[in-house]
């Protein structure tokens, strides 16, 4: 095991009196005392509460957390410690955008063998605002009920604060409404992929012998997405998410991948739906996850919406209404896509069983179809992993190869 690199001082017992060095300062004034972790300064985000017990590092290194500082509901987070392998954005040095990090209990050593470095050090070098010994059942519990909130976060060593600025900052934030952020974290230049999952004793492997060529295009994109559609034999070209339709074809793909990725998918959708609908009128099979979902109901004349609270966890049940079967699957947006708004001709494949949103579509006879969550992630442990498949019998289909089983 690592050693650590990192020394915190314990939070105090909630009956102690003690100079917080490190504050969540809401929108409507509720100022939240804790003690700091991560990197020191300050930044204003969207306050949203994830309900996974794992995966605080992808939670963290996902791009479509950018503009949002995450609540983690459950306590012990820090404690298996942080490694390179588990990070989800391309590149391994940029930052994925996600503004801080909210936890209940102290960060314990890391108690993992592929632990390489403490989480507050982790935090530190990717430039993540943290604070610790917070009631996080309450701040979720404000959420739920007053909806997601605008808000500062602040991290300063000797604790001295101006309360009333923060208060301001936190107030006069416009939010993720009409924000496009997927520029933020897009790729800046096309790239290959050929990377496979990780399986165990041998890591990662590579795509050697591709069937099919698959352009994704990246509004945000996580590295395991890659991974599974590397495993079903495909060849991957990323594009940045300003890339046009022409673009996009100009490369003969086989099938198109429209990624996950942060923000209001109308902002982005002011450059990406044109591109979006290009690739519809081709005929070439079209998947989109999560933000692509979104744009790509956008681009087929539906309407998205902003959520009270939105969907960030590793629990939602999902009924797929294709096979009737239902998965457990992993979420995270705060827009969705108006399922009442979707034209003629577009069919609703998927509903959330928490409140019925819309999490799934498919165009009426041609082989385009999204889904609203993550089906790269493995909270089922593997519910979802079916879509790669039903995305690659798509193009199998139009190839006239035969298809394989779900």
């Amino acid at each position: 095991m690592a050693q650590p690199d990192s020394t915190l001082a314990p939070t105090p017992a909630p009956w102690e009196d003690f100079k917080p060095t490190a504050l969540l300062v809401l929108a409507d004034g509720t100022v939240i005392k804790g003690q700091g972790i991560g990197t020191t300064g300050t930044a204003v985000a969207e306050v949203c509460f994830n309900t996974a017990i794992t995966g605080y590092q992808e939670i963290l290194t996902d791009p479509s957390y950018a503009g949002q500082i995450v609540t983690f509901t459950f306590p012990h987070i820090g404690n298996i410690g942080t490694n390179d392998q588990d990070v989800e954005t391309i590149d391994l040095e940029k930052a994925s955008g996600v503004r801080g990090a909210v936890i209940k209990t102290d960060i314990t050593e890391p108690s993992n063998y592929r632990s390489s470095r403490h989480f507050d050090a982790w935090l530190k070098a990717r430039g993540i605002i943290g604070i610790a010994g917070i009631d996080t059942r309450a701040l979720t519990a404000h959420i739920r009920e007053k909806g997601l909130a605008n808000a500062v976060i602040a991290h300063t060593p000797d604790g001295n604060f101006d309360i009333e600025a923060l208060k301001r900052e936190a107030a006069g934030w416009n939010g993720l409404v009409g924000a496009d952020l997927a520029k933020d974290v897009t790729t800046e230049k096309s790239f290959e992929w050929d990377e496979t999952p990780w399986s165990w004793p041998e890591g990662f492997g590579k795509q050697a012998n591709p069937d099919f060529h698959v352009v994704a295009i990246d509004f945000g994109i996580k590295r395991n997405i890659l991974r599974l559609l590397a495993a079903q034999g495909c060849k991957l070209t990323v594009l940045p998410a300003t890339a046009t339709g022409e673009e996009i074809l100009a490369l003969n793909p086989d099938g198109v991948f429209l990624s996950n990725g942060p923000g209001d998918p109308a902002a982005t959708g002011d450059y990406a739906v044109g591109a979006i609908k290009t690739v519809i009128a081709s005929g070439v099979p079209l998947f989109g996850i999560c933000l692509g979902h979104q744009m790509l109901a956008l681009a087929l004349g539906a309407k998205t919406t902003k959520m009270h609270q939105g969907h960030h966890g590793a629990n939602h049940p999902v009924q797929d209404k294709t096979t009737n079967k239902v998965e457990i699957t992993s979420m995270n947006h705060g827009f969705a896509v108006d399922g009442d708004t979707l034209p003629e001709g577009v069919t609703e494949t998927h509903v959330s069983l928490f409140d019925g949103s819309n999490c799934g579509l498919a165009v009426d006879s041609k082989p385009i179809f999204s889904v609203q969550y993550h089906p790269e992630a493995s909270p089922g442990p593997q519910d979802s992993h079916y879509l790669f498949t039903r995305f690659t019998n798509l193009i199998r289909a139009k190839k006239g190869m035969e298809q394989i089983a779900e």
